[in-house]
């Protein structure tokens, strides 16, 4: 079976970002805060999962990687998971990461569709656990907290504000663009434990 993966790589070693730490956050066990880590965002989906990888050292944040796995838009729901879990299997094996964190499904008024992308982000917590990886959850509104300053931030402000932080970034979709915030929502919760730890 072939599972479509659109990625764009690049690698930005310089910028660094000054953005407000928010919070301390899941409590996920800090691995090196001082020194650099790669870290996997992954926003759940059960039609397209994005996925984004950065590095972090400190308040430095370097992009590596960015894209979506496609899964099949019908056949069986066991199968179209399966492709989620290859797809998110060979993104770990190619750029392993050290930590990942991904984002926590919202409930809403179709309950079958919430189901549904709930055994997705079952995909996407499995396979990072699977290899050994530290998986950190953050709520949708968190998230946009974090990036734009505001709960309730639009998609178009999300893309805005990682190309910002992140100026060498490449992304095919705003699935991709998500994973990459929560992956740098990830970054500065770490760091902001770390301070309160210090």
């Amino acid at each position: 079976m072939t599972i479509p993966i659109r990625h764009a790589n690049g690698f930005d070693s310089a910028q660094s970002s000054a953005v407000a730490s928010p919070p301390a956050g899941s409590g996920l066990p800090l691995s090196g805060v001082t020194g650099e880590i790669r870290i996997l965002g992954v926003d759940p989906g059960l039609r397209r999962t994005g996925w984004g990888v950065i590095t972090t050292r400190g308040n430095s944040l370097g992009f590596v990687a960015a894209g979506t796995v496609h899964a099949p838009l019908d056949g069986e729901l066991a199968h179209r998971l399966l492709a989620l879990h290859t797809g998110l299997t060979a993104i770990v094996a190619e750029h392993r990461p050290d930590e990942a964190a991904v984002e926590q499904t919202f409930v809403n008024r179709d309950a079958s569709a919430t189901l549904k992308l709930g055994q997705a982000r079952g995909i996407a917590l499995v396979v990072p656990a699977a290899a050994g990886l530290p998986v950190a959850e953050y709520a949708p509104n968190a998230v946009k907290k974090t990036i734009v300053g505001a709960g309730h931030a639009e998609k178009q402000q999300i893309r805005a504000m990682v190309r910002v932080l992140l100026p060498r970034a490449s992304f095919d979709s705003d699935d991709a663009a998500d994973a990459l915030a929560i992956a740098i929502c990830h970054a500065h919760h770490r760091v902001a434990r770390a301070v309160l730890k210090a």
